[in-house]
């Protein structure tokens, strides 16, 4: 692994949920609170970005060549050329503090995607699964800040994140998308921040990005502590593997919470960084939209 730099001086305020498009060989992420939608093109060094008409969490790709994101309001069709959000499904409706927070696709194509309290106090966080326009709570306890999931290559873990809690947790994944066997995979040291955005390379070593801890860490599948890449900003969201080989890793940052002072010592906190790593990450599976 090599030192992480500054590619793109985004400033957001809560950068999160990176995806590289493979057809595009762009990636996209997007800004929580500035109510942003980003793509980079690495290679033009260009920043393109949409407004969302509410707080957008993640975006992903659609089996169809769509885009899909997770508002606040809900799950949402996303067309850049128009412009247009088209909802989907309100999951939360009957929670107006909520909003969602982070996802992922497993391999068989069901989005799965975790909620929040935009507070940050209330235990109202679910974690969601959206197969084929079918929405379920995944048997997993609420937290307040849910982050990830994550899946291990084979689909057949899941690695569910409690920032609050700083736990990592994992659970055995069935062919029918039922989850059991819960235990926990890791816990961030109190003082070392706190675990945000997981994601999992080809080998099934877990990244976990640490806001407030000046980088992302990597476990072994068996949850040993293995690597660490410092950034130069306290503040680092999630992790997502693009480039070439899928070997360049790009962190999202954030200038939340930090103090004038803090925002003076760190003047690239929620700027979009890249790094090196030695083994590769995976494509993001599509969601699958097929009934």
């Amino acid at each position: 692994m090599t030192g992480a730099t500054s590619v793109c001086a985004v400033g957001a305020t809560l950068g999160e949920g990176p995806c590289w498009s493979v057809s595009e060989q762009k990636l996209w992420f997007v800004d929580i609170k500035q109510k942003k939608i980003h793509r980079f093109d690495p290679v033009e060094e260009r920043l393109e970005s949409w407004d969302a008409p509410a707080q957008p969490g993640w975006i992903l790709p659609a089996s169809d060549g769509s885009l899909i994101t997770g508002l606040q309001s809900g799950l949402h069709r996303f067309d850049p050329a128009s412009k247009r959000f088209i909802a989907l499904a309100a999951p939360e409706a009957d929670i107006p503090g909520n909003r969602l927070n982070d996802a992922t696709v497993d391999p068989r194509g069901r989005l799965w995607f975790g909620s929040m309290d935009d507070g940050e106090t209330e235990a109202t966080g679910q974690v969601w699964q959206y197969d084929r326009g079918h929405i379920a709570k995944a048997r997993i306890a609420p937290v307040t800040i849910t982050n990830g999931p994550a899946f291990s290559p084979n689909g057949r873990i899941l690695y569910h994140v409690d920032t609050l809690g700083r736990t990592i947790h994992a659970f055995d994944v069935t062919n029918d998308g039922m989850v059991s066997g819960h235990r926990v995979f890791a816990t961030i040291e109190e003082g070392k921040g706190y675990p945000d955005g997981p994601t999992v390379d080809s080998e099934g070593n877990v990244w976990i990005a640490l806001f407030g801890g000046w980088g992302v860490r990597r476990y072994s599948p068996s949850g040993e502590l293995t690597g660490f890449v410092r950034l130069p900003v306290a503040n680092v969201t999630k992790i997502a593997f693009g480039g070439s080989g899928f070997r360049t890793a790009y962190a999202t940052t954030a200038r939340k919470g930090l103090s004038d002072a803090e925002l003076a010592d760190q003047p690239h906190a929620g700027d979009l960084f890249s790094f090196r790593v030695e083994v590769p990450g995976l494509p993001m599976t599509a969601i699958s939209l097929d009934n």
